[in-house]
This record gives structure tokens, sequence and C-alpha cells, in this order.
């Protein structure tokens, strides 16, 4: 389900003051019923595929698209997109993705401190207070976690701007859950957008339902991409993508001039079609002509 290039919207002065307040925005049927089937599908054949599904165990597979090139049509939906770039601007590639499958837990697990910031060791790296975003993430939801309890994430709303949560000594230490924290209720096809530095777990599944959902993180272009993307120009399926999903996997340009650094704007695919579509914006330094 790649898709040709389409109108993207900007995030509405409504969504980046929610935001920016909470952290988090929920996209409501972001996926329609059919491409939620489509892409549940997928997800369902990969975990098949696994060997993780001998056992039932749970399954958290690293590189989305390049394990799984039908992935390729979510990293810019234009559904969502555009809050992406809205935040982060066009010099932009999707640096960590991930499928989750989380089948019903037989038994209870022992207890275990999951809460956490995106961002690995930019958290012990960058002394500012608040740090930067640097990052945004994006999960698409194909199982109905419309309740709590069936492995819902668990949030705190605004903690963005807060770098360290009280927590145990030691992570497998039984202590409560942080105050304010909220398990995410959402549809198949609803999408949740967060920054990265959103204090976030989670939760166990012991219901009867499993468990299915796709992340995709996207930051500056000048960060490494922590995915595994191989040699992509070989790949068949590459070449069927449209330029900025090359972009955001990863392909600097033909030579032209397009740069990690963004340099060359021009010559970068999300900046030309931005730029086509009458939607850079001056009052947003990511986003300056």
């Amino acid at each position: 389900m790649t898709h040709s290039m389409t109108r993207w919207t900007p995030m509405t002065s409504a969504e980046r003051e929610q935001f920016e307040q909470d952290g988090y925005l929920i996209i409501r049927n972001a996926l329609n019923a059919t491409e939620v089937d489509y892409y549940k599908a997928v997800v369902d054949r990969v975990y098949a595929a696994s060997p993780e599904a001998a056992s039932g165990a749970s399954l958290h597979l690293l590189s989305a698209v390049t394990s799984c090139p039908p992935l390729a049509g979510l990293i810019d939906h234009p559904s969502v997109f555009g809050r992406v770039w809205s935040a982060l601007g066009w010099n932009v590639h999707t640096y960590h993705s991930h499928i989750d499958v989380h089948p019903r837990i037989e038994g209870r697990e022992p207890f275990w401190w999951q809460w956490h910031q995106d961002g690995g060791r930019q958290n012990r790296e960058i002394e500012t207070d608040p740090r930067p975003r640097m990052s945004v993430k994006t999960a698409f939801w194909l199982s109905d976690v419309s309740v709590p309890g069936r492995g819902n994430l668990t949030i705190v709303p605004g903690s963005h701007r807060t770098n360290w949560l009280p927590g145990p000594p030691q992570r497998g230490m039984v202590w409560p859950q942080p105050q304010g924290a909220i398990e995410v209720t959402v549809n198949p096809g609803d999408v949740l957008f967060f920054d990265r530095r959103l204090w976030h777990a989670r939760a166990d599944n012991y219901s009867q339902v499993t468990r299915k959902v796709v992340f995709f993180g996207y930051t500056y272009r000048w960060i490494a991409i922590r995915d595994e993307t191989g040699d992509l120009l070989e790949q068949p399926w590459f070449q069927d993508l449209n330029p900025v999903q090359r972009q955001l996997l990863g392909f600097a340009g033909d030579g032209s001039g397009d740069h990690q650094w963004g340099h060359y704007p021009a010559s970068t695919p999300l900046y030309t079609e931005l730029s086509a579509q009458g939607l850079l914006d001056p009052s947003h330094p990511p986003l300056i002509p």
C-alpha cells in the first residue's frame, strides 16, 4: 500500500497547542477499515513466520519496513505525516521503528519498571533541562485497545518537559505508577503521535485481545539511523517507493546536492514537495522556505 504523492495537511494551531502542552495527540480513524485489514494481515504474516509464534511469545521486531516492506505506506501516510513535518520540518528520516505483537499473558508477570523516554543516550548526554525534543513517534494501532488492560501504552500527559521520573532503586522492585499516568485507549486505525520525551511504558496484556501496533520514530537526518536498512538501492521494492519515502528510509539523494545536513533544500524530496504544495512556513524555523 505504498502511495504516490498526495496532499498533506499541516498540524492545526489547536493541535500544536495541545501537542506542546500534553506531549501527544490521538489521531482518530487515521486508517480506514480497508487499510486496517490490510496492515493487520501484513503484521499477522510477519508474526506467523517468526520464531515467537510457535510458543505464543511476544514479538518486538526492529526495522519495520526493512523487515516487512509492505509497511512502507505508513511512513508518510497522508492522515498522519503532516504532524511529523509540522513538528520537525523537512530534513527528517525514520531512525527507529518496530512491529509489536503481544498475545495474552498467561499468569502474572514479575514486576518490572518499564517507564522510559525514547532516545537512549540522548537522555544521558544532553545536559539541558528540559532536554530538546529531537524526535517524534507514531504508533499505528491495529488491534482494539479501547479499554485498559490490553497492553495499552501508558503515558504521563505533559511529562515531556520532565527530565527525570521518580522510580525505584532497581527496576524489579515493586513501585507505584507515576502520578497522573493513564492508559491510552484507542481503536484499530487510530494513531498516537507523541514527543519522544513523553514518559511512557507498555501495560501488560491479560486480555483475550492480541496487541498489534507498528511504531515509527522520526528525527533529523543529521542524527544516525538505528534501524537496519541494508543496501536499499538493491532492493526491488525500494524502487517502487516515492521520493519522500526514500528520503525517510535514509536515501540521501542522487548526488545532485541533497545532504543529511540540509545544505541543499531544493534537492531534498520533502522540501520540494512541501514547497510545491505551499506548506513551508516562515513562522516556524524548521519550515522556513
